[in-house]
C-alpha cells in the first residue's frame, strides 16, 4: 500500500494539544494543515484561531482531555461548548478508571449521553496503553454502543501510543483513529493497513514530507 502526500493529507489530523501549547502555535498548525490539506487537532481554548475564511479545514478538539476524569455533565458541557465555538468533530477521553473498576454502564450511558448532546462526530480515546486486551474489547463494546463515530487510541500523555495490533483489535468494532507515536510516512502506513482510518499526530507534515510527491 502507498499513498501520495496528497492522497494521505486527508487522512491526517494535524495535532498541536501541549501543555505550553500558544495561540500562535495553533495559528502556524492551521497554515501547515491548509498547506498540506490536512485536517487540525487544537486545544479547545484556542478554538477561534483557525480562520474558516482563509482557512478550508476540518478543526477536530478534545473533552475530557487528557484522563477523562471529568463529571458526565462537565462532559457534556464542554462538548456543546466546543461545537458552539466552532469545531467540527470531537476526540472524547473515556474514563478508562471507571472501565477498569468494570463500570461498563457508567462508561456507555456517560458515552452516549455525550455524543446525543452535539451533532458531530465524537470519536472516543480508550488510551490503550493503560488497557489489557480484554479491558480494550470491553471499551470499544462501550464506544459502538453509544453510538460513537470512531475509536481512538491514545491521548498522547500515557507511556506507549497506537501499535498495529491495537488498531486491528479496534477495527472490529469502529473506525479507528491511529493516534500517539505516528511520526512518519512508513508508521502512518502500517496504521492504514492495518485498518486505521484516520492518523492523529502532531508530526504530521514530517509524514507528509516522507510520502511520495506523486
Amino acid at each position: 500500500m502507498e499513498l501520495t502526500r496528497e492522497e494521505l493529507a486527508p487522512y491526517i489530523d494535524h495535532t498541536v494539544l501541549g501543555p505550553e501549547t500558544t495561540p500562535a502555535d495553533v495559528e502556524r498548525r492551521c497554515e501547515e494543515a491548509h498547506e498540506y490539506g490536512t485536517n487540525v487537532c487544537v486545544p479547545p481554548c484556542y478554538l477561534e484561531v483557525p480562520d474558516r475564511e482563509a482557512w478550508d479545514l476540518t478543526v477536530a478538539t478534545v473533552v475530557g482531555f487528557p484522563h477523562g476524569q471529568h463529571a458526565p455533565a462537565v462532559k457534556r458541557a464542554e462538548a456543546e461548548r466546543a461545537w458552539e465555538d466552532g469545531a467540527d468533530e470531537l476526540d472524547v477521553v473515556m474514563n478508562v478508571g471507571r472501565l477498569k473498576a468494570g463500570e461498563d454502564d457508567a462508561v456507555r450511558e456517560e458515552l452516549a449521553e455525550l455524543v446525543a448532546a452535539v451533532p458531530l462526530p465524537v470519536k472516543v480515546i480508550i488510551e490503550t496503553a493503560l488497557l489489557t486486551d480484554a479491558e480494550k474489547h470491553r471499551a470499544c463494546e462501550a464506544a459502538r454502543d453509544a453510538d460513537a463515530a470512531m475509536v481512538k487510541t491514545s491521548t498522547g500523555f500515557a507511556d506507549g501510543g497506537a501499535t498495529v495490533a491495537d488498531v486491528e483489535l479496534m477495527s472490529e468494532y469502529l473506525p479507528v483513529k491511529a493516534s500517539g507515536g505516528v511520526g512518519s510516512y512508513e508508521e502512518a502506513m502500517a496504521m492504514l493497513e492495518a485498518g486505521a482510518e484516520r492518523i492523529g499526530a502532531s508530526s504530521g507534515v514530517a509524514i507528509l514530507d516522507g510520502a511520495p510527491a506523486e
